[in-house]
């Protein structure tokens, strides 16, 4: 069973799976393209049934059958499949749509002349060995005389046992032009040849990303090369732009990738696509990916690259049959290989074309010598009684020689005479020659005819002396080669099809995209989108604001945040799971677009289930190890959980916090252990406490702890996260006296009043003052200074927030923000103002405001959202609103009279 295995694996290897490195083809191959020679199906000639050709070579050369002689032939004739097409087919032969090729019955076929001159030229000069086929009845030829590196121009694949080979195809003029260089120096280095022959070149076009893999198979054989589809973007109609692919990677079966892109976008695995169709034609390929309005061609882009055969690795594994054996090789390997093949078979031709020359050139003589002595030819053929005695007459005599001994030495070069006794200078004929003169027709005796002879031998000296040359010095066979490897190029080449480029194909998704500053907005009823913050304009407070997002009449903006579009993004549902996305990856939209519904983002949502919380996160998670998060709910009930737990959050989310029936997340914050919280109602009044007088929880599924005591019918609006200062009552009562004081004075010279505070306390609290924004549902708001919340227990009722009258309503949101931060207003009638802080009033908690938003009657102010200081606005400020509005508070309540 040993010998029986080993016998069927060195025939599997060598009689069939694996190319030879000489001519870089398989046996069925060469087997096809021998028989085709052989029968005459040139390139110059009709072409014939392929059933024809496939018999031809069943019957002769190849006994497995037609289907695997067919299809080797097929691929031959396919120019999405060999880089060199070998054969030329009338028909049809398949497509890149994976279609088969029409029955053997309908095809016709016959060679290119790339395959009847580059790969069987000179096969009938004794340039190659041959052997008995398989039943002895004739022989074939071990292996082809090719002109140029078959192996890499066209490549070649197969399994055999134990081994396989995977070679990708190549540019015939890189590789002649690398070829040319290795005979001129033979020591060429690594780096020369890799500019010569940068990379693989394949049928289909595409795009090499980087040189690593190319490298790493030059030099050892194995290597990985990604291969990428061409595409463009192109708006095929207003406001629609469309992905166009042009050339699709190697041996890559187009209509199953488009199946592929299909099912991702059904799965809703890849968003952003709204129509898909193949445009191709016998012109080439073109598919169209149409994109949706909102779509982000660049995220689309490398979403399909990821996951459909749009890019695609190819396994290079050069291994090929070296003297009969399998050998792993690298691209100076193979080009040493071929160089030192197309050597001997010059030599072999050269010597195989004296020979004949030679032969030729003893027949001329013979002629040569007849008509220079013509009288005395034509009077013994005459005299002799039958053919045999004049044959034999002619060799006995000496014959003059002539004007043709200076030709003899080099034209009888390699003959025995018949008889050396001969007279200086005459000769004595050879049987050839006798017969010659015999059969020498009387028009060759005319002058013409008889300066021909001459002239032709003459022609043939010269050539046996060029003959001779190549086969004397190797130089000159090289430069033969040269020529030969030039013409080839000359006549065949054409310029590369694949680039390559240096790109990083690992790179991740997110740094093609590039970080822009977003608005995202969030609707009650679950809709979400992205805007460029570029897009609304500055205003001044009191302003009508610009037409924002158009709501229907039962949904309205809820929450509204302003982040990067690399900002990692936390969504909480109603059912107390988290999921995570980046901004890039939410839907673009414009100021108007109402967005997209987030149960389309989240396909793994439940019934019923919705996103009720949204939580930015920091881009470095380095810094995770240090921070938590916050949870609060309406009902006002928080919990803190170590934000490394959210750093890994599957697609389909993960359990979050527990939550009571009714209620739900009001807000989700990163704070660290000596931050503080500050919850507010919606009533008017707030809590502040430390962030680590909650317990970290180490479970997700926990309900949390009391945050705030809440009235009958009150709800928590809004969390957020201040920054913790140590300071005594004495102290904070001084500095809000002091900078109520200062801000008053605005260039009065009004005395400030004497405070215990030194400079270096005062200046360091001013440093680390917050200002706390509270807005309510009719449009006012006003400031306060942190200090003026004091830190109390957790779970208390709280201190006044804002004053909650009939004409400010009740409390939409309060949350810390600076001078030169900005802030977005959203109605529920989708209107959106954008306003500076720095011209909203200070006051004490305890006070009204002033005028942020003119709402209209029935209109309510939903979100409010902070805009960082570094968000640049575009246009300019409108002037429409800088004077107090109605009702605007005249002054200001002494801080000591706020607490």
């Amino acid at each position: 069973m040993q010998r029986s295995y080993l016998d069927y694996a060195m025939s599997v290897i060598v009689s069939r799976a694996l190319p030879d490195v000489r001519d870089g083809l398989k046996p069925v191959h060469r087997r096809i393209l021998y028989a085709m020679g052989e029968g005459g199906y040139d390139w110059n000639r009709p072409t014939r049934k392929s059933a024809r050709i496939v018999g031809d070579v069943m019957g002769k050369y190849h006994p497995h059958g037609n289907a695997p002689i067919y299809d080797a032939l097929v691929r031959m004739a396919q120019d999405f499949s060999m880089r060199l097409v070998l054969i030329d087919g009338q028909g049809n032969f398949g497509s890149m749509d994976g279609d088969p090729p029409a029955a053997e019955r309908y095809t016709e076929a016959r060679l290119r002349q790339v395959a009847s001159e580059g790969l069987l030229g000179d096969i009938d000069k004794d340039t190659v060995d041959f052997r008995p086929n398989y039943d002895e009845s004739d022989r074939e030829p071990t292996v082809l005389p090719t002109r140029f590196p078959n192996l890499l121009v066209n490549g070649a694949g197969g399994i055999a046992v134990g081994m396989a080979t995977n070679i990708p195809p190549h540019n015939l003029g890189e590789v002649i032009d690398a070829c040319i260089a290795m005979i001129a120096d033979p020591e060429i280095g690594f780096e020369r040849l890799l500019e010569l022959v940068p990379g693989p070149d394949f049928p289909t076009g595409g795009m090499i990303l980087g040189q690593s893999g190319i490298r790493s198979a030059y030099a050892t054989g194995r290597g990985s090369i990604v291969i990428r589809s061409k595409t463009h973007v192109e708006e095929v109609r207003k406001d629609r732009d469309a992905i166009i692919v042009t050339e699709v990677p190697y041996q890559v079966n187009k209509a199953r990738m488009l199946e592929r892109i299909g099912e991702l976008v059904r799965d809703r695995r890849i968003e952003g696509i709204s129509d898909l169709r193949d445009e191709s034609d016998r012109d080439g390929t073109r598919v169209v990916i149409e994109l949706k309005r909102d779509a982000d061609s660049d995220i689309v882009l490398n979403q399909l690259f990821r996951h459909t055969p749009m890019q695609i690795s190819f396994g290079v594994n050069l291994v090929a049959l070296s003297a009969g054996r399998p050998m792993l090789l690298g691209l100076k390997d193979v080009l040493q290989a071929f160089l030192e093949f197309r050597e001997e078979v010059i030599a072999r031709r050269t010597a195989f074309d004296l020979e004949r020359a030679r032969e030729r050139a003893h027949i001329l003589i013979g002629l040569a010598v007849a008509v220079a002595n013509i009288d005395a030819v034509i009077a013994l053929i005459r005299a002799a009684p039958d053919g045999a005695t004049a044959r034999s007459e002619l060799m006995a005599k000496d014959w003059p020689l002539g004007d043709v001994a200076p030709l003899l030495a080099l034209a009888e070069a390699g003959f025995d005479q018949q008889d050396g006794g001969a007279a200086p200078d005459s000769y004595r004929l050879s049987e050839r020659q006798a017969q010659a003169i015999l059969d020498l027709r009387l028009q060759r005796l005319t002058q013409l005819e008889r300066g021909k002879i001459t002239d032709e031998l003459q022609e043939l000296v010269a050539k046996i002396e060029a003959l001779l040359l190549i086969l004397r010095s190797r130089t000159r066979l090289l430069e033969v080669m040269v020529e030969e490897l030039v013409s080839i190029k000359q006549r065949f080449a054409d310029p590369r099809r694949t680039s390559i480029e240096e790109l990083d194909y690992e790179i991740d998704i997110e740094d093609l995209i590039q970080k822009e500053d977003m608005v995202v907005t969030v609707t009650k009823l679950g809709y979400i989108k992205r805007t460029p913050l570029s897009t609304y304009r500055e205003q001044r407070r009191g302003g009508k604001g610009r037409m924002g997002m158009a709501t229907h009449d039962d949904d309205f903006l809820a929450q509204l945040f302003v982040t990067n579009t690399h900002t990692p993004v936390l969504f909480f549902s109603s059912a107390g799971r988290v999921y995570k996305l980046k901004v890039y990856k939410l839907p673009l939209g414009n100021p108007q677009a109402r967005g997209k519904a987030m149960v389309n983002l989240f396909s793994q949502l439940t019934e019923g289930e919705t996103i009720t919380a949204v939580l930015p996160l920091p881009e470095d998670e380095s810094t995770y190890a240090a921070l938590s998060v916050m949870f609060a709910t309406a009902s006002g009930k928080v919990r803190r959980n170590a934000l490394a737990d959210f750093i890994f959050v599957p697609a389909n989310g993960k359990i979050a916090m527990g939550l009571d029936e009714g209620d739900h997340l009001i807000g989700v914050g990163v704070a660290t252990e000596h931050d503080d919280v500050l919850l507010a109602a919606r009533g008017g009044k707030c809590v502040r406490f430390p962030a680590g007088s909650v317990r970290l929880f180490r479970s997700r599924s926990s309900e949390g702890v009391r945050g705030m005591e809440l009235a009958q019918g009150d709800r928590v609006v809004s969390m957020s996260i201040l920054d913790h200062v140590e300071l005594s009552i004495e102290e904070r009562d001084d500095f809000l006296r002091y900078d109520a004081a200062l801000r008053r004075q605005n260039g009065d010279d009004e005395p400030l009043p004497a405070i215990e505070l030194d400079e270096a306390r005062l200046a360091e609290l001013a440093t680390r003052q917050q200002l706390i924004l509270s807005v309510t549902i009719n449009g006012y708001g006003k400031r306060s200074s942190a200090y003026d919340y004091r830190v109390t227990n957790r779970g208390g009722q709280g201190i006044i927030n804002i004053e909650t009258s009939a004409r400010n309503g009740e409390v939409v949101a309060a949350f810390p923000v600076a001078d030169q931060d900005q802030i977005m207003l959203v109605t529920d009638r989708g209107k959106v103002i954008r306003i500076p802080v720095e011209g909203i009033r200070i006051a004490g908690r305890n006070t009204q405001g002033v005028t942020l938003f003119n709402t209209e009657r029935g209109e309510h102010v939903v979100s409010v959202a902070r805009l960082s200081g570094g968000a640049e606005p575009n246009g300019a400020l409108d002037d429409e609103a800088d004077e107090p509005g109605p009702g605007d508070d005249a002054g200001e309540l002494d801080p000591a009279d706020s607490s």
